[in-house]
């Protein structure tokens, strides 16, 4: 079991993250994880660093902590061709520590370039080409593609690391399942549900599986779930919900009557070592093995410490 810190790009400011970064090696985490966004979810949020960036200067600042993205869409705003290069790059400057996280996307962050928001279904078919681009152009050499969706022409990523990183594919149904299985090298997900990874090792699929568990600590349960409902509120409607409102002001009108009682049975919240631990084996146990911690409590250094005195001993341990 690998666990990791999510890097909540949306609240925080670029050079922040990569304080957090820094402060999530040193007390003992095994990866990073960022989410690579446009705007924020919520006005309460109220930042959106560009993840490359963020990224390259915590490989700087850093020796031994994994590097992710979680996740990255990888048409529309950009093109396959732009990850292919930043993600070799990456891999380049953390020395092979770097695992690229692609998905479908939220229309929140891709529409801003006016190129329209396609279908779920369309979508899938794009994010396998995107793949199949990708790798491509870590083969080496000069190549173009013409896809049902997608175009290259006559392109080379020069810097290419020896061994390349890893690609986790996000999927929350069976196309995106199976696109994980036929052309990543792992999966992520967001969701406790142990028949994700039995369709993932259903369809051949043998690699790590990423997951997000959602914790919120505090010194009080009241103000971990109200800080929870600050931050996290927008999650209540659901992916479907999610993947399709354009702007941070359609997300608060969606949230606007959600309570926090509606939200307190998606995290481990307050002090309580045991309701944290919990919520993780619930992750653990449906089968994924990379879990990504995110805090959306008030206190960042304090759930590190936290972190480090009561949750790691316990699962170090197994527990």
């Amino acid at each position: 079991m690998k666990i990791g810190y999510k890097l909540f790009a949306e609240a925080y400011s670029p050079a922040e993250l990569v304080r957090q970064a820094v402060r999530a090696e040193e007390a003992g985490f095994d990866f990073v994880e960022i989410s690579d966004h446009y705007h924020p979810w919520l006005h309460d949020q109220n930042h959106s660093g560009f993840a490359w960036s963020i990224l390259g200067a915590i490989a700087a600042k850093t020796s031994r902590i994994g590097l992710a993205t979680g996740v990255t869409c990888p048409f529309v705003r950009y093109h396959p061709a732009i990850v292919a290069q930043a993600a070799a790059t990456t891999a380049l400057l953390s020395d092979g520590r770097f695992v690229l996280g692609l998905g479908s996307g939220e229309r929140l962050n891709e529409h801003v370039v006016a190129r329209g928001w396609p279908a779920a279904a369309t979508r899938t078919a794009m994010l396998r080409e995107s793949i199949e681009v990708i790798r491509l152009l870590w083969s080496g050499g000069y190549h173009s593609y013409d896809g049902r969706h997608i175009q290259l022409e006559d392109a080379r990523v020069f810097d290419l690391p020896d061994e390349l990183p890893p690609i986790v594919v996000a999927g929350s149904g069976g196309p995106a399942v199976r696109t994980a299985a036929e052309l990543g090298d792992g999966l992520f997900a967001t969701e406790a549900d142990p028949d994700l990874i039995a369709g993932y090792k259903d369809a051949g699929g043998a690699g790590p599986c990423y997951a997000e568990v959602s914790l919120s600590w505090a010194p009080t349960e009241e103000a971990a779930l109200a800080s929870a409902h600050k931050l996290f509120r927008f999650s209540a409607a659901g992916w479907k919900v999610q993947a399709e409102l354009p702007n941070p002001v359609n997300f608060e009108a969606a949230s606007s009557v959600v309570r926090e009682s509606d939200i307190a049975d998606s995290f481990g919240y307050g002090p309580d070592a045991g309701r944290h631990l919990e919520k993780i084996r619930t992750y653990a146990d449906a089968g994924f093995d990379h879990l990504a911690l995110v805090n959306a409590g008030p206190d960042v250094d304090g759930f590190f410490r936290f972190y480090s005195d009561e949750l790691a001993p316990v699962l170090s341990a197994g527990g």
